[in-house]
């Protein structure tokens, strides 16, 4: 499979599976724990237009060519006001990241099944596909490291990130008030030295991964995920 193709691969799954799938978990967990904002607009589905943010798709795009970026789907509104429990507000964060884990596992249970058909030698995309079922087998390694990505970048305790909300509501109230505006005004630039690659060719989110996610990788497919 081409370069080319692995990249349309993974922009494929991020649009109509991970995406969809991560803002709608958000949205269904916020309307379980009673607020409905994000039901009023039509945000409980996996229909990939409902999730689609134009700007963040754009930027995934090209990030996906540049080989360092940042993209998103379109942030789900939730009002935690409306929620119901002391950390309601962190099951709704934490709902889109475990959706990705789930996704992951899914694309593993496949690869697996694939078993035979695919080789790995500790690159993302170093796959020698010469087959339907070489193909397929690509397809399905993208779509556990994709998600793997997704779940542990979304668990990072930055603005406007997933994790951000864990980290205000397992401190005490007086903690996070103080923090918040700080990180709400910041976060974007610290997000920002994550993904630039400035350590030797690497961002710090790629190492991140490579130190977190590879393992993480490596045990839902069943082999070691080596670095290069």
């Amino acid at each position: 499979m081409s370069q080319l193709a692995q990249i349309a691969a993974f922009l494929g799954i991020f649009f109509l599976i991970s995406g969809p799938v991560h803002e709608c978990a958000h949205a269904w967990t916020a309307s379980k724990l009673g607020d409905n904002t994000a039901r009023l607009f039509g945000r409980v589905t996996l229909n990939p237009i409902a999730h689609f943010d134009p700007i963040g798709g754009m930027m995934i795009v090209l990030a996906s060519f540049a080989g360092f970026g940042i993209g998103w789907a379109k942030p789900t509104p939730v009002n935690p006001y409306n929620l119901r429990g002391r950390y309601a507000d962190t099951l709704v964060s934490v709902a889109g990241p475990l959706s990705n884990l789930v996704i992951a596992a899914f694309f593993a249970i496949a690869l697996r099944l694939l078993d035979g058909h695919w080789g790995l030698n500790g690159s993302a995309f170093a796959y020698e596909a010469d087959s339907i079922l070489g193909a397929a087998s690509v397809l399905c390694f993208i779509g556990v490291q994709l998600n793997v990505m997704l779940m542990i970048f979304n668990l990072l305790p930055i603005p406007p990130l997933d994790g951000s909300h864990v980290l205000f509501d397992m401190l005490d109230r007086e903690t996070a008030q103080r923090l918040r505006p700080i990180l709400d005004q910041y976060g974007i630039f610290i997000l920002i030295l994550f993904i630039l690659p400035i350590f030797q060719g690497s961002s710090l989110a790629s190492l991140i991964f490579q130190h977190v996610g590879y393992p993480i990788v490596g045990l839902l497919i069943g082999a070691p995920i080596g670095l290069n």
